[in-house]
């Protein structure tokens, strides 16, 4: 093996273990990826149940009030003492199931407190759709860092094996802001 040979052999032996770690990084970012938008989705679907329950308990807050102001006119029509009785205490139990409705953090089932974990859902998905797209900006970069590296062996020209470090490091940049601070950059 003549002295040019073996030191292209080396150089394609560095190329190739480049061309190994890249694959790493894009496997890692993709798994990240994946998880991120995995925890968006289940995060969807968890904030657009609590926000049907709370116009569930908005429907059924409505329509005992409703009833309890029904029965108010109807008060006025009555004559008998214990029927007059009875509809206060119905109007008691419409008004206090109203209140509770509206806002119950024994149970955390309160319209409040179901506005408010709607929203803290909310924001966790928005912070796992960020990771999910800075992951995938970075597995981009990865796949056309190895296509680039591996044009350099064919090609023998170095500047591509170059120009593939600088798109990896790009990706290793991105899918590190995707773990440590997604919500840092917007695209």
């Amino acid at each position: 093996m003549s002295e040019h040979e073996h030191i292209q052999h080396a150089g394609d032996k560095r190329i190739a273990l480049l061309i190994a770690i890249l694959a790493l990084f894009l496997a890692l970012v993709e798994t990240g990826a994946k998880s991120a938008q995995t925890t968006a989705i289940t995060r969807n679907v968890e904030s657009t149940n609590l926000w049907a329950f709370f116009q569930a308990r908005s429907i059924r807050q409505t329509t005992v009030r409703t009833a309890a102001e029904q029965a108010e006119l109807q008060k006025a029509t009555v004559t008998d003492p214990g029927e007059k009785a009875a509809l206060e205490a119905q109007q008691k139990v419409w008004r206090d199931n109203a209140a509770r409705w509206e806002s119950e953090p024994s149970t955390g089932e309160g319209r409040k407190e179901l506005a408010e974990r709607a929203k803290a859902t909310e924001t966790e998905r928005d912070y796992s759709m960020a990771k999910y797209h800075l992951y995938e900006y970075s597995a981009a970069l990865f796949q056309v860092a190895i296509v680039i590296v591996s044009a350099s062996i064919v090609t023998s020209v170095s500047a591509l094996a170059i120009m593939g470090i600088l798109l990896g490091v790009g990706g290793l940049g991105l899918g590190a802001i995707g773990l440590l601070a997604p919500l840092a950059v917007h695209f």
